[in-house]
């Protein structure tokens, strides 16, 4: 266990899998964003004491492999990196000296999952999603319909 965090009396190790989406389940992740949002997920972690051990932005949602101190609840960190994320959105993309009401960019609700002795096989989850997304992309070019099945 060499991933271990401490505090003052704690060791810890405390990891989840996160994913949410953009508001609408718009395929904004593109480009210069998808490139700069990864960067601002990591610094915005580590204001909060935490660490993105994995993540991978998709077209239509971020998957997160997130680390945070027990003194944290995963809801409190999940909800300060996309309030922040989308802030730095709206000032970056939209122009906007301020985050407006009604200008938020990501979906209210997220998933969540704790990662125990399994982390390498969420890891690998993590990484294979891009490919799936493709996979589920070429699969409806071919029915004529929206994607068949898929793991979102």
């Amino acid at each position: 266990m060499d991933d271990e965090g401490t505090l003052a009396h704690t060791k810890w190790e405390c990891k989840y899998h996160v994913v949410f989406i953009p508001k609408f389940r718009r395929k904004l992740l593109y480009g210069q964003l998808r490139k700069e949002l990864g960067v601002v997920f990591r610094r915005l972690a580590e204001q909060k004491e935490c660490r993105v051990e994995d993540g991978h932005l998709l077209s239509d949602h971020v998957h997160m492999l997130v680390s945070t101190p027990p003194k944290y609840a995963v809801a409190q960190v999940v909800g300060y990196l996309k309030g922040k994320s989308a802030i730095h959105i709206a000032r970056t993309y939209l122009g906007r000296r301020q985050n407006y009401m009604g200008q938020h960019s990501w979906a209210r609700g997220y998933f969540v999952s704790t990662v125990g002795r399994d982390e390498e096989v969420v890891r690998e989850y993590i990484r294979s999603q891009e490919e799936e997304d493709k996979r589920q992309d070429q699969l409806s070019m071919w029915t004529g319909g929206p994607p068949v099945g898929g793991s979102r």
